[in-house]
């Protein structure tokens, strides 16, 4: 791998702390790339055009392809080295991003947005383990705050960037964005990051990267499909059903083979299934209400896609703020504390924004918005360290992987449930309150501004009001139940977690 390449000495590899300063550029870039597309949805529906159908698949081919290839890319980062993994999966994001940039149909779009999931499968994992691999058990808990807080940053500055860019130029602008942006990326890894070993122990576990993408692919396509589909449809069961016997397949070769992609008894370890499975609950929230919130913002506020991407800046610069100071937390209360405190905060926050009402002023919802961000800025970065630590350190790209899937799914099955509650909700709400009104307005809240501004002026703020008030009361229930999970996981981390991790293992070679 060249000269360069050279032994991390346990009290932290001399150009840690630059090295640091681009990991973090390239998760705000993969992070931007992902949220900033939310903003544009609108746009792309009537300029390519796109059906609602169209829409969902644009979104949700990243997520699939993201979440499939994780431990997949992690694996070969490990094995290859990570800072090939991260320049590697830059370069394939920047090229993905230009091409769907020129997109003439909604088609082309789909299948460029898979790849653009594909090459941030490669860097999200990568920033963590090398994070791992380059700072000393000491400032490692720091370090892994400061790379938590900037995914607030990233939070905030997607729908930011999407809604100014909008503003101004076409769609195609939320996807040229990125191409300077990992021009910046890569020239600062390239500079800071130091090139670091791999670790090649044995062949390379074909079965198991294939039986681990095939099963998570389709454990992620039930999770985001099983509201359009229904969840009792044969499609959905058959595909569940796959998706068991991939991931049981997967384990039993994992169990068997000499040299395991993942070793799936590390599993058994209480504070690494507690800390990822914590993860999973914050996202499961977090992306639960964010499906109803955003908007609630742009139809029932009626804000702007600049100014609805504003709306997110309490929570990012709330969690920012205590992600970024979450390490002194857990050095003076330990990280069951922490992770309890924070969840239930965030449990706080929604229980707030479940009580909201169609005129709710902004400075409230901004308030407790900014609640529920302290709160998960808290959780962050304690469980990733819990996971990290919980491993010898030559497995930490595995625990990254792990992480990121867990992530990931917990976002996805979110989006997917609470969306189905809140669906639900509004429909039986609104045909309640209005019961002749037409199917199509009640399918959702967009066709019934849509379907409303075709009427006359009385029968029209009839349908506008009893639209908002119903799709407002259904967030509520979603918001609810995201709250009640975020409870349950601040049970979970005070029953099961350790109050004081314990000795690492992160430092074994």
């Amino acid at each position: 791998m060249g000269s360069e390449v050279t032994p991390v000495p346990e009290s932290g590899h001399p150009r840690r702390r630059p090295a640091l300063a681009a990991l973090c550029l390239a998760l705000v870039v993969t992070t931007i790339d992902n949220t900033v597309l939310n903003t544009a949805l609108p746009a792309l529906a009537e300029a390519l055009p796109a059906s609602t159908a169209d829409l969902q698949w644009i979104t949700n081919a990243y997520t699939l392809v993201f979440a499939a290839t994780l431990i997949t890319a992690g694996s070969l980062g490990a094995r290859f080295g990570h800072r090939r993994a991260l320049v590697g999966g830059l370069a394939v994001l920047a090229v993905a991003s230009a091409a769907a940039a020129l997109s003439g149909s909604a088609g082309h779009l789909v299948a460029f947005r898979a790849v653009m999931g594909l090459g941030a499968a490669f860097v999200m994992p990568a920033t963590l383990s090398v994070i791992v691999a380059l700072f000393g058990p000491g400032e490692r808990g720091r370090a892994i705050a400061t790379w938590s807080a900037t995914a607030g940053i990233g939070v905030v500055a997607g729908p930011v960037t999407g809604g100014l860019l909008l503003d101004h130029f076409a769609w195609g602008s939320v996807f040229w964005i990125t191409v300077p942006l990992v021009a910046l990326a890569l020239t600062a890894i390239l500079l800071l990051v130091p090139a670091l070993p791999g670790h090649r122990t044995g062949r390379l576990d074909v079965p198991g990267l294939l039986l681990s993408a095939t099963g998570l692919a389709a454990l992620v396509d039930v999770v985001v499909q099983g509201p359009e589909r229904g969840w009792l449809t044969t499609t959905t069961a058959v595909e569940a059903g796959a998706a068991v016997v991939l991931l049981a397949a997967f384990v039993r070769w994992e169990l068997r083979t000499a040299h395991p992609m993942v070793d799936v008894r590390l599993f058994a370890d209480r504070a690494f299934s507690v800390a990822g499975g914590v993860l999973g609950i914050t996202f499961f929230a977090l992306f639960g209400v964010l499906f109803g919130y955003t908007q609630y913002l742009q139809l029932v506020h009626g804000f702007s896609p600049f100014e609805a991407g504003l709306g997110a800046l309490p929570f990012a610069l709330s969690m920012a703020a205590t992600a970024g100071t979450s390490d002194r937390c857990t050095a003076r209360f330990g990280p069951r504390t922490t992770i309890a405190a924070g969840l239930a905060g965030m449990a706080a926050g929604l229980g707030g924004l479940s009580l909201i009402t169609v005129g709710t002023p902004f400075a409230v919802l901004a308030l407790t918005m900014g609640v529920v961000g302290a709160g998960m800025g808290l959780v962050m970065a304690p469980a990733s360290t819990v996971t990290v630590a919980a491993v010898p350190r030559v497995k930490s790209p595995m625990a990254s992987s792990v992480n990121s899937v867990v992530r990931e799914l917990g976002g996805a099955l979110g989006i997917a449930v609470v969306g189905t509650v809140v669906s639900a909700s509004y429909r039986a709400r609104l045909a309640t309150t209005l019961p002749d009104t037409p199917s199509l307005a009640v399918e959702d809240l967009t066709s019934a501004h849509r379907f409303a501004a075709e009427l006359p002026p009385g029968p029209a703020d009839r349908l506008v009001a009893a639209a908002d008030e119903a799709f407002t009361a259904a967030m509520n229930h979603g918001t609810r139940l995201c709250a009640v999970a975020a409870l349950l996981g601040a049970v979970a981390a005070l029953v099961w977690l350790r109050q004081r991790p314990r000795v690492e293992q992160s430092a074994v070679h």
